[in-house]
Parts: structure tokens; C-alpha cells; sequence
């Protein structure tokens, strides 16, 4: 089962190796990993996505809480949340006219963001299943190169999740 797992994390050096060395001890895989600062300069944010079974992500996530670094651990995946992830892919123009690519790239709520004489750099952002849908829409012999960021997540509603209470 597929889950995505929101820490907030004290931002200091080795805490991203501490957090990354959990699941290889223990034979878990990561399948994409996000981190960045928050507003609050002590604090990081990190999306972890993962596979297991309940047991397994039971585990994780107690392990997880364990490590003196975690301020906050949420498991997204149990109520409303909102995944993004970006994707950046440079296109080759002999394979994928530009009057083509552009109206894939409207049709995907993306954007161009260079143009060379051989080839295009393009940018969406969206659920992982839209960005492989640009990718089959594209067809993969088209790329010269293709980045993708990792998800990104978020809780829906007054539900707290990556970021502390702040009450003045």
C-alpha cells in the first residue's frame, strides 16, 4: 500500500541522513523524498513516500517518532491531503513539433520555460498519475532529459499537519 508520510523536522546536519538511514537499516524503501525549509528557520518539512503494509508503516512511523529530530509526523494518506509534484522535461523539436508540444503543454496546465534551437524545456505540476499522463501524451522517445521533483504534500481543511499550532 502507498503512503505518503509529512515530518516536520528539526533543520539541522544529519537529520535527513538520521530519517534516510532508518529505512535502509530496516530494508524499507523510499520512493521519493522531499525536504525543505519552513518559515521558521529551525524547522524543516519533508514528504516521504513509501510502500508497505499496515504493520510495516506502523513500524516506520514509530521508529520515525523515536529520532530526537521529528517534531511532527503525520501519515497523509489517512484523511484528506493534497499531493503536487513537478516535472521538468526537455523536449527534442525534430521528435515533437513546438506547435504540438505547446498544445500539450496548455493542455496540461504547464508552461515553457526555454526554447533553444533543438529543444524545449517544459514544466508541469500535478498529481503524479498527470504527470505520467504528459509523459504518455508526449511519448518517451520525445525526451532528451526528464526531472521530477518528488511529492510534496499537505493536509486539507483545519486538520494540522506539517507545520506546528501557532497561537499568539
Amino acid at each position: 500500500m502507498r503512503r505518503v508520510i509529512s515530518l516536520l523536522l528539526e533543520n539541522e546536519a544529519g537529520a535527513l541522513s538520521r530519517v534516510a538511514g532508518l529505512f535502509s537499516a530496516r530494508g524499507y524503501n523510499i520512493e521519493s523524498l522531499t525536504v525543505a525549509p519552513t518559515d521558521d528557520a529551525t524547522l524543516s518539512h519533508m514528504t516521504i513516500v513509501t510502500y508497505g503494509s499496515d504493520l510495516v508503516i506502523e513500524q516506520i512511523t514509530k521508529q520515525l517518532n523515536k529520532l530526537i529530530d521529528v517534531v511532527r509526523l503525520i501519515d497523509l494518506t489517512e484523511g484528506a491531503h493534497i499531493e503536487r509534484e513537478m516535472l521538468l522535461a526537455k523536449v527534442a523539436l525534430a521528435k515533437l513539433p513546438l506547435s504540438d508540444l505547446k498544445v500539450l503543454v496548455e493542455l496540461f496546465n504547464g508552461c515553457i520555460i526555454d526554447i533553444c534551437q533543438s529543444n524545449c524545456t517544459v514544466e508541469i505540476t500535478g498529481t503524479g498519475e498527470r504527470l505520467d499522463a504528459f509523459v504518455e501524451a508526449c511519448g518517451r522517445t520525445q525526451f532528451i532529459e526528464l526531472v521530477r521533483s518528488g511529492v510534496s504534500g499537505i493536509t486539507r481543511g483545519t486538520r494540522q499537519g506539517g507545520e506546528l499550532n501557532r497561537q499568539t
